[in-house]
């Protein structure tokens, strides 16, 4: 029978384990130094500070004050922030052992069930054959053989901008939920808008909002778990476990049922599944998750939104970008993704958007699977461990301003800018699978726009740039005027699309 805490004994733990961690963490690290934090208070420590959103923007304020590594700690958790690309580099991947893990979070690892997906999986095993799995199917030579897909529906994105340009939101939402759907399962656009993509949408904010450590109180005490169902974060809990499970389950068996009759069309699915493997019933359960862990269209769709809005404000690097597209392809043909070496200044463009706003500003947070030092510094096991690339991405320079879009910074040898692809897809050992496709689906996206279209301010001075508190941070609403540069530029993307 298993043992449910009645009442009294759930009040029991909630005064009681406050006081149990603290003397833990006292004896934890009793004699030695942690690094430095925010002012604490006796139980509760300094935890309760960091917000449930937009935390980097508080961040960005203490690191001036604390340094590169900043220490929060109480109700028995503790959370080290590290605000620097080598200190990251040093733990995530010198010490990957150590800092390969995710944080145990109660709700969405274990109520949703995302503890099975290879995004949430602890270091080991199951992580790595999820890992291995991925790779085979996302690794930068296979991921060649998607490219007409992913130039196929950037250009019927393009074709939605040009018919309803004020809905230019949605149309790059589309085009990277499409991307996914297609790509992962091989779904056609009709099916992928009309049973996954709003569902994708839906789940994936769930995932989203809770993912950030903290963003549960049952994740700083577990114990909360055994409450009843009617509690209002059991019951958000439950749908969450619904909703992730129909996104992860059904376009799979989809593709299951399409094989089966001869019809499934090219996808990672069918790839994967095609693979023999002794245990069929625990193969197709790692297929199922890992392909199910490639919802990552947020990220691509928040960075072409923040590009779109970075060119209605710099004009001049809009018209540069412009030039060099139009060099290539000139004016017979859209620009395809093999393109991409002959165009480094749009690269470049890429770049600087990546840097200017990161779609995932404090990464997905680590945890340590054991104590360690690091400088002098104690870090105690199940510490978590934040990647704050804004930090990175914001490193002030006596030349560049690191608030401006000067896509020129990455050329200037006499000054060391970071390049944003080795820190917007993750670090050492978690580094994203599908970090190949998703810089092609960028490049498709914006090459295309600057082909079709001239993108501009409503009226000057009008757009002030806000990006969303969430872990994943898009632009907030924004208007701009989209129009297409030429008519033969726009009779190129209907041509292309056979409108």
């Amino acid at each position: 029978m298993n043992f449910v805490p009645s009442v009294p004994w759930l009040a029991i733990a909630a005064l009681a384990s406050p006081l149990l961690a603290l003397v833990y963490n006292w004896r934890q690290s009793e004699g030695r130094r942690t690094p430095s934090g925010p002012p604490s208070r006796p139980i509760v420590g300094n935890i309760l500070t960091i917000p449930r959103r937009g935390a980097w923007n508080l961040f960005a304020k203490l690191h001036n004050q604390f340094g590169d590594l900043i220490f929060f700690h109480g109700l028995g958790r503790s959370v080290l922030v590290l605000n620097k690309l080598s200190v990251i580099n040093d733990l995530f991947d010198k010490r990957g052992d150590n800092y390969s893990h995710r944080p145990v979070l109660a709700v969405l690892g274990g109520l949703m069930g995302l503890d099975q997906s290879m995004t949430m999986l602890p270091y080991g095993r199951e992580w790595r054959e999820q890992r291995r799995l991925a790779h085979v199917g996302l690794n930068a030579t296979v991921v060649k053989k998607y490219h007409t897909t992913q130039e196929d529906l950037a250009s019927i994105m393009l074709l939605d901008m040009l018919n309803t340009p004020e809905k230019f939101f949605d149309h790059v939402r589309l085009y990277a939920e499409r991307i996914i759907l297609s790509v992962t399962y091989g779904l056609p656009i009709d099916v992928a808008d009309n049973e996954y993509v709003t569902q994708a949408e839906e789940t994936m904010h769930i995932i989203s909002d809770a993912m950030v450590p903290g963003a549960f109180l049952c994740d700083l005490l577990p114990w909360m778990k055994w409450l009843p169902s009617w509690v209002p974060f059991q019951r958000e809990a439950a749908h969450g476990r619904a909703m992730i499970e129909h996104l992860v389950t059904k376009p799979f068996e989809h593709v299951k049922q399409d094989m089966s009759q001869g019809a499934a069309a090219p996808s990672l699915t069918q790839d994967l599944l095609a693979l023999s493997d002794d245990n069929a019933q625990l193969f197709e359960s790692r297929v199922k998750w890992a392909t199910g862990s490639m919802y990552g269209g947020a990220s691509t769709y928040a960075t072409v939104l923040t590009f779109m809005m970075a060119m209605a404000l710099n004009p001049e690097k809009q018209k540069r970008a412009q030039a060099e597209v139009d060099n290539i392809v000139g004016s017979d043909r859209m620009p395809a993704i093999s393109d991409i070496a002959q165009m480094p200044y749009v690269n470049l463009v890429i770049k600087e958007t990546l840097r200017w706003h990161p779609s995932l500003p404090l990464g997905i947070a680590r945890r340590t699977d054991h104590d360690d030092f690091y400088e002098g510094y104690f870090i105690p096991k199940g510490t978590v461990v934040l990647p704050n690339v804004w930090s990175i991405s914001q490193k002030q320079n006596e030349k560049y301003d690191p608030t401006m879009f000067i896509p020129e910074r990455f050329l200037d040898p006499s000054e060391e800018i970071t390049d944003p692809f080795t820190y917007v897809f993750g670090f050492g050992r978690r580094v994203c699978p599908g970090k190949a496709l998703a810089e092609n689906s960028l490049f498709a996206a914006i090459a295309g726009i600057l082909s079709v279209f001239d993108i501009s301010e409503v009226a000057p001075g009008e757009l002030v740039p806000q990006f969303g508190p969430s872990l994943v941070s898009y632009p907030e609403p924004f208007k701009c005027n989209i129009k297409p540069r030429s008519p033969a530029k726009a009779s190129l993307i209907e041509r292309r699309t056979g409108q």
